[in-house]
């Protein structure tokens, strides 16, 4: 999908005179306000907001589009907690459709990968009170053991928070406890909404958006980067997503440790909200591309494929999103069993660089860290000896 060039904008005499106060704040490179941010999404149309989002990724990374090779493993889907948008968890005391994972089945999901090229391990579940802080630590000091060049993130600030509550240790200890054992990095989610009174009504149990962003703070704090998350599509409403976004960019003023934003959108099957409608692809591109420009000090605006499938994550290039997650090799359940897009969510490295390339974007490896591994501009898929 084209969107008309941020130049032409700024002569349309036919758009709001407050729209294009932000435009020319964009092109200026300016930080726009709360107030700003609400009118983009109460006002903005949407080739509106796709050349103010494309401008700025293109500013910030040119054509570039990024993904990783990583696999996600999810210890548990059984939950102290009971959120109500969501369709993955099972409390203790039920049993359908439960999992609980030993550590001698996450040990050999890892060998699964063994001489193939994967960089990153991705680790979440449910919250287990079997599964604390000292249990994990030691398995990823095994998983380092004999794969000492994986990044491991792992492990929600939701996760961390009762991990380091039950230890009866400090979120500075907890974090230092993993990080010496071979912990890289967090994952965004758990953010939800930060707003309190839709928290109340949403995920009322588990952390709160403080002790989320005093998770994440810490961890910036100690070297561990972190990704940040939004929760859309629910009860909320704009002012709670441009909130959200506000505390997140706070934050990132202070610490500079978030690597990426990744919006994610609610899915309605199998769960407790289950009556509310899923909000449209356009809104998925709108609110897509008000992140990208609100977001000013992320790096790195993510489209997670799986949830929203391959083609709006292709149009979303054209919005804003200059990532798109990685190879996945159908190794997470959160979003299929909540109705995704992608109900066996796998692709290859060739299948990545073929859907990036289809839409005239250039593919680049990386790392966590968004390090460059390969440019796949010219690559010849034919020499690869091992394909992931």
């Amino acid at each position: 999908m084209s969107t008309p060039k941020i130049e032409s904008i700024l002569l349309d005499s036919s758009i709001p005179k407050d729209l294009i106060s932000i435009a020319e704040k964009v092109y200026s490179q300016e930080r726009i306000t709360f107030e700003e941010g609400l009118l983009l999404y109460e006002k903005g149309e949407l080739g509106y907001l796709g050349s103010l989002a494309n401008y700025i990724r293109e500013k910030k990374h040119g054509n570039a589009v990024y993904f990783n090779r990583n696999f996600h493993i999810e210890p548990t889907n059984m939950c102290v907690f009971d959120c109500k948008f969501c369709s993955y968890s099972r409390l203790l005391k039920q049993k359908d459709d439960a999992w609980e994972l030993s550590e001698e089945d996450i040990l050999k999901l890892v060998h699964n990968y063994d001489g193939k090229p994967v960089t990153e391990v991705h680790i979440v579940g449910g919250v287990h009170p079997k599964m604390g802080l000292q249990y994990f630590a030691d398995l990823i000091k095994k998983i380092k053991s004999f794969r000492p060049d994986i990044h491991v993130k792992a492990f929600t600030a939701v996760e961390l928070e009762y991990m380091c509550r039950k230890a009866n240790v400090s979120y500075e200890e907890g974090l230092r406890i993993l990080k010496a054992h071979g912990q890289d990095s967090l994952p965004g989610g758990g953010a939800e909404i930060f707003d309190e009174e839709i928290r109340k009504q949403i995920c009322n149990d588990k952390c709160t958006s403080a002790q989320w962003l005093e998770m994440h703070e810490t961890a910036h704090k100690l070297g561990m980067p972190s990704n940040a998350t939004m929760l859309y599509g629910h009860i909320e409403k704009f002012e709670h997503r441009v909130d959200h976004m506000d505390r997140l960019r706070i934050l990132q003023d202070k610490t500079k440790g978030f690597n990426t934003f990744i919006p994610l959108k609610f899915r309605n099957k199998g769960n407790q909200m289950s009556h509310i409608k899923e909000v449209s692809v356009v809104e998925d591109l709108r609110n897509y591309a008000v992140s990208r420009i609100y977001m000013d000090n992320f790096a790195h605006l993510k489209a997670y494929w799986p949830m929203i499938g391959r083609v709006t994550t292709q149009i979303s290039l054209a919005f804003g999103v200059d990532d798109i997650d990685g190879t996945i090799d159908d190794s997470t359940k959160i979003y299929t069993m909540a109705g995704s897009e992608e109900q066996s969510p796998a692709l290859t490295t060739q299948q990545l660089v073929e859907m990036i390339k289809q839409v005239k974007r250039t593919p680049i490896e990386r790392d966590t860290l968004y390090n460059v591994i390969t440019d796949y501009t010219n690559y010849d898929f034919s020499k690869e000896e091992v394909t992931v």
